[in-house]
């Protein structure tokens, strides 16, 4: 072992007495060795507790998260009426439609809800319907009878291939779907939601009801857990708004009945909104004490 002793006389073998006095520059590195080296061991020991700790699964929603309308405020119909006429002033009575939302307690992955509903006050009457049937034959002379704008096979085949799409709604009679799967149309009409079909109710066989039944129609179709729909016309008068807005209602509640009964719908919240104004959401009352009359409702 090399000393160093005070004297300047270097001795080999023997232990040096004086440990302050050897190389006092290598003190302060063998303290920051120890301390990177301690650091480094606490790292490691952090490192793996985290790798032997048991990892937690986040709970994923099965349902739609839904507010608490315990402190939400609520209006009856006609003061939602009149508040959603303030934002539609100057409005044509015909351009601005009334649509209500209803909010369902649903699953995510479960079925849906959808239906098609003719109102007694109609919405919308001014839909273009086209019918794919034989031309010339009775069938097509009933449709166009039930107000059907468009009848035919080859003529409205042609028509859609070249991108003339004047309808809004398809009907295709029984006969006559051979004809339409062969005319290859549901690449064009799907997206559209157009494409006549048997689960939509649009392949029939009694075209002249089916057209009857369109004509002023509405169709409703849940999406996310919300079921929406036109009610009315903003002319409409309140006691014409309650007897749509009873009618679709009573036809929702008809609609989530015929689910299994393994699959629970429950009504959460009903909103009535229109084209240009928010949403208010409804009490379930037809006028509240500070309501403005009927009357005054009914004039625009």
């Amino acid at each position: 072992m090399l000393t160093i002793p005070s004297h300047g006389v270097v001795q080999i073998g023997k232990p040096c007495a004086y440990r302050s006095q050897v190389l006092p520059f290598l003190a302060p590195l063998t303290t920051i060795r120890r301390a990177s080296g301690l650091s480094k061991s606490l790292k490691n020991s952090k490192n793996s507790k985290t790798r032997d700790a048991p990892t937690k699964k986040t709970k994923v929603r099965t349902d739609f998260k839904r507010d608490d309308l315990k402190n939400a405020m609520q209006f009856s119909l006609c003061d939602a009426m009149r508040y959603i006429r303030a934002f539609e002033v100057g409005r044509q009575p015909t351009s601005s439609k009334y649509e209500l939302h209803v909010s369902l307690k649903s699953l995510k992955n479960g079925p849906v809800v959808r239906n098609r509903l003719r109102l007694s006050n109609p919405v919308d009457t001014s839909q273009r319907i086209c019918v794919i049937c034989p031309p010339g034959s009775q069938i097509a002379a009933a449709a166009i009878r039930a107000g059907a704008s468009l009848v035919g096979e080859e003529t409205v085949f042609d028509a859609v291939k070249e991108g003339r799409i004047e309808f809004k709604r398809c009907i295709c009679h029984a006969d006559s779907l051979p004809k339409l799967s062969k005319a290859n149309l549901g690449r064009i009409l799907g997206p559209k939601g157009l494409m006549p079909s048997t689960k939509t109710g649009t392949v029939v066989k009694d075209v002249a009801t089916t057209v009857r039944n369109m004509v002023g129609g509405s169709e409703y179709r849940e999406r996310l857990g919300v079921v929406r729909m036109a009610v009315g016309q903003l002319g409409f008068t309140p006691e014409q708004m309650q007897q749509n807005i009873k009618e679709f209602m009573g036809g929702l509640k008809k609609d989530i009945a015929l689910l299994s009964e393994k699959i629970n719908k429950e009504i959460h919240e009903v909103v009535l909104s229109s084209t240009n104004s928010p949403g208010f959401t409804l009490n379930g009352d037809f006028k509240s004490p500070t309501s403005v009359s009927t009357r005054e409702l009914a004039i625009i």
